[in-house]
């Protein structure tokens, strides 16, 4: 039975539609997707389309100078198939862009100085937990389980692999490894599209991943079949409130759902008379847990409490819900839009641009998400004039 993601669903309610409706045509795609650049709307791949096609069609997408785009393509091909996204050329080009952006389709990616970050992330927990230096060069000369010293792996790092592998080596067979990390590998994200491997470790327990693999599964994340995979789901496989996918690209940078949230605190600012910053964080958080210390949202909507009716358990039950689809229905956003509204006299944007800085040992300079989504936007739209070469 052919599985079917939630926006689509959606989409389908929300138009009087079936999914089933132009099957020939392929599904709907959501809205951000739908229009093309002439104002038509666009549509998903035949459903007559066997998969040797469909491949050869995503193959001709991707861009001339990446390797093995065969390859490629069947690994997108089969995310989507396990995800049931729609085969269009939207989505596609959706996740490609990504690819270009994030890695220019290298499956392994190369880091920059990251001999320089592995010192430099050693130093300053060794000095956080008192470790002389004496201690930690002669740690790093004992020969690690490739044959070669720690040290010597460390001056010829390159790839995002290689860095993966030394710190799970290093937490499991130096003297200090676990004290200095305690399990704690400093590689958050890594792959073609730079996924988080959090996010990969959630999404497993809700969905199956489509691959058998040994060990670990955050190793899959630095594989260009996980790497695709995870990055696909991130990007595609939940319901994105947006009419211009430029705002999906924000929410891939910054977090789901952050482009929507961004909108809420606009409002909230209008309705409050207070600035407010937009950056999609709605909660203050502690260990990837909500923390029970008042964010700037909480404690702002808490002073229109009496005004939106609300109480302070209400609000923080509303507020609980910034990281899922259900925030859009909650009686929170529905009364700050309609006050904020009415306030102004005409209906607020319900997306914005989150406003962060991007911050990672990899980034060597100033970028911000708005750059990171107008960047890879751009990249789409390259990607669409690519379809022209559809037979």
């Amino acid at each position: 039975m052919r599985r079917w993601p939630l926006y689509l669903l959606l989409v389908s309610l929300a138009s009087g539609c079936s999914l089933f409706e132009n099957e020939q045509e392929g599904p709907a795609l959501p809205p951000d997707m739908a229009r093309r650049a002439d104002g038509k709307t666009a549509s998903a791949w035949p459903a007559a389309l066997d998969e040797a096609e469909t491949r050869r069609r995503i193959a001709r997408l991707i861009p001339a100078h990446a390797r093995d785009r065969e390859a490629w393509a069947g690994d997108l091909h089969t995310a989507f198939a396990h995800l049931g996204v729609p085969h269009a050329t939207q989505t596609y080009c959706a996740v490609i862009a990504i690819i270009e952006q994030e890695s220019s389709f290298q499956a392994d990616p190369r880091v920059p100085g990251l001999p320089r970050i592995v010192r430099r992330e050693i130093g300053q927990r060794a000095e956080q937990y008192r470790i002389p230096q004496a201690i930690i060069t002669a740690a790093l000369a004992k020969t690690s389980p490739d044959g070669k010293t720690y040290d010597e792996r460390i001056a010829a790092l390159k790839t995002e692999t290689q860095l993966n592998a030394l710190f799970e080596d290093m937490i499991g067979e130096l003297p200090f490894g676990r004290q200095l990390f305690g399990g704690f590998n400093p590689v958050r994200t890594g792959g073609p599209m730079q996924v988080s491997i959090d996010f990969a470790e959630q999404h497993v327990r809700q969905r199956d991943y489509p691959y058998p693999f040994a060990g670990k599964l955050r190793n899959e994340v630095f594989t260009r079949r996980g790497g695709v995979y995870f990055g696909a789901a991130i990007l595609l496989d939940y319901p994105a409130p947006y009419d211009q996918i430029v705002y999906r690209f924000a929410d891939f940078n910054a977090g789901r759902y952050s482009s929507r949230n961004a909108a809420f605190q606009a409002a909230l600012g209008k309705l409050s008379g207070q600035k407010l910053t937009l950056d999609g964080d709605l909660l203050r958080y502690e260990n990837g847990e909500p923390s029970t210390s008042q964010s700037e949202v909480e404690a702002v909507a808490l002073t229109l409490g009496k005004q939106l009716e609300m109480s302070r358990p209400q609000i923080r039950r509303d507020l609980l819900l910034e990281k899922s689809a259900a925030f859009s229905r909650s009686p929170l956003q529905q009364r700050v839009f309609a006050q904020a509204d009415a306030a102004v006299g005409k209906p607020l944007p319900r997306q914005a641009m989150p406003q962060i800085n991007l911050k990672s040992p990899k980034i060597t300079r100033q970028l911000t998400t708005e750059w990171f989504a107008k960047r890879v936007e751009g990249r789409y739209r390259t990607c669409l004039k690519r379809s022209s070469r559809q037979g």
